[in-house]
């Protein structure tokens, strides 16, 4: 009778366990990933994470699709909450997904990303808003930093009534999202808000010098066919005179421009008389996977993440 107990209780373990544990190993994805290789390969590394996300409906947040924070048909926002409202308001964690300037959604049916960014920012105490914006070619430069802009200005005007704190509002991009990102914050006159708005960014593999070495298909569609325009339209002279605090991560598997551009810009921040920003290196992580893995046990990055926004400021 205990041996059949114990039986039970294990079969039971085993069957509540989480993918993680039940189905592929953390090991057995960092082989996976790291054979994938150096490339940006969403769908096969999708195929990897999904099974570790969270699916719809969500217990205990509550999610507002589609808010409408510019003109244009991609100019909006989904607002993730707890579905109980904290007495104190929370810091807000504005994501910019990335697509190579010309593709890239918010959230597509059926898929956990990017809502699993947006579920991460509530369970650790944020208010979660993940934004979509226009894409080139029919949209070059400087059009998806100037609707982050509209995006920030929305999210300042609107934290009050979303439960957040307008004065702890984060700034994360990703990969295209991390070069619009950067765009808004080295520009200041493309912002919107005095200041920026901002209290933090975090900039996740993405493009900051612009030179010959960075060309490409999707970085002509976006910054234009004169690469002469290229040095002038990079971010990196502006992001190193600003003060804002920054988190830097770059992928130890991404392709080699992004791992190139990641040291670039900490190396020029560190030389500067400004702060050298939180810089990681993700090992054995991808581009795509390092936010994929996001809401997952792999918590190197999100780990980093939650640290940043509550570090005293």
């Amino acid at each position: 009778m205990r041996f059949a107990l114990r039986t039970l209780v294990a079969v039971i373990l085993i069957l509540s366990a989480s993918p993680s544990q039940a189905g592929e190993t953390a090991a057995e994805i960092t082989a996976a990933v790291k054979k994938i290789g150096p490339v940006i390969e969403p769908a096969k590394t999708a195929e990897l994470f999904a099974p570790l996300q969270k699916k719809e409906p969500y217990a205990g947040v509550t999610v507002t699709r589609d808010q409408k924070y510019g003109a244009d048909p991609r100019n909006l926002l989904d607002v993730f909450q707890p579905a109980t409202a904290d007495p104190a308001p929370r810091p807000i964690l504005l994501f910019v997904h990335g697509g190579a300037f010309t593709g890239g959604d918010k959230h597509q049916a059926g898929s956990p990303f990017y809502d699993n960014v947006a579920l991460w920012a509530v369970a650790n105490g944020m208010i979660g808003i993940n934004m979509t914006y226009r894409l080139a070619p029919a949209h070059p430069y400087p059009a998806g930093a100037e609707d982050v802009a509209m995006a920030v200005q929305w999210t300042l005007e609107n934290a009050g009534r979303l439960g957040g704190d307008p004065r702890r509002i984060f700034l994360m991009g990703h990969s295209a999202g991390a070069v619009h990102a950067a765009t808004y914050i080295a520009r200041p006159e493309l912002q919107k808000v005095k200041g920026g708005g901002l209290a933090g960014a975090i900039l996740l593999s993405g493009l900051y010098l612009l030179t010959p070495d960075t060309d490409g298909p999707p970085q002509r569609a976006y910054f234009g066919q004169d690469l002469s325009k290229w040095a002038d339209r990079s971010s990196l002279k502006g992001l190193v005179a600003t003060k804002l605090p920054m988190l830097v991560a770059r992928a130890q598997l991404d392709p080699p421009i992004f791992a190139i551009q990641g040291e670039v810009l900490n190396r020029a921040m560190c030389a500067s008389p400004r702060d050298c920003p939180t810089y990681l290196v993700l090992q054995d992580q991808s581009h795509m996977s390092e936010v994929y893995s996001i809401n997952t046990d792999e918590t190197r990055l999100s780990g980093a993440i939650a640290a940043f926004v509550k570090k005293p400021r």
